[in-house]
């Protein structure tokens, strides 16, 4: 069984360079390293010894909403259950928090529709969400795919 932990400094590096692997790849959105460093006590990861094979984070952007951004796992790791793992334990720390709408913008909505989350209209969700959207290279020309979860 894979142990989810919250993120350390250290991991940082690794986290940046999973992430944007991936975003070069179109897969997920770039994160800077600023951003991660940041944003560190959002994010959740499992580990095979010293190496992050996965990550996750659980963003709050207001008293009853929350974003699960920054799923990714090691390709050799895929379709292990891994990312399950990890966004179950950001759904767990939304409950604890009292946080009542979980949402998520992907290009992987089977993964998450798969985790209990459906479909919802981007325009459904308050502004607030769009912060990091004006920095985009996409914006407002979206190709993600919003979905929430409700806890």
């Amino acid at each position: 069984m894979y142990q989810v932990e919250k993120a350390k400094i250290s991991d940082v590096p690794q986290i940046h360079k999973l992430i944007n692997g991936f975003a070069e790849k179109s897969m997920m959105l770039a994160r800077p390293l600023s951003d991660i460093y940041e944003g560190l006590r959002d994010f959740f990861v499992i580990r095979d010894g010293d190496k992050v094979i996965a990550c996750a984070a659980l963003a709050i952007a207001w008293e009853d909403l929350a974003e699960i951004r920054s799923v990714a796992v090691v390709e050799d790791m895929q379709n292990k259950g891994v990312g399950a793992i990890l966004v179950q334990a950001c759904i767990k720390e939304a409950k604890d928090l009292g946080i009542k709408t979980v949402f998520c913008f992907t290009y992987r909505p089977k993964f998450f529709r798969e985790q209990g989350f459906v479909d919802i209209d981007k325009m459904e969700l308050p502004r607030k969400v769009w912060t990091d959207c004006f920095r985009c290279p996409k914006f407002p020309n979206c190709d993600e795919i919003a979905l929430v979860y409700k806890a």
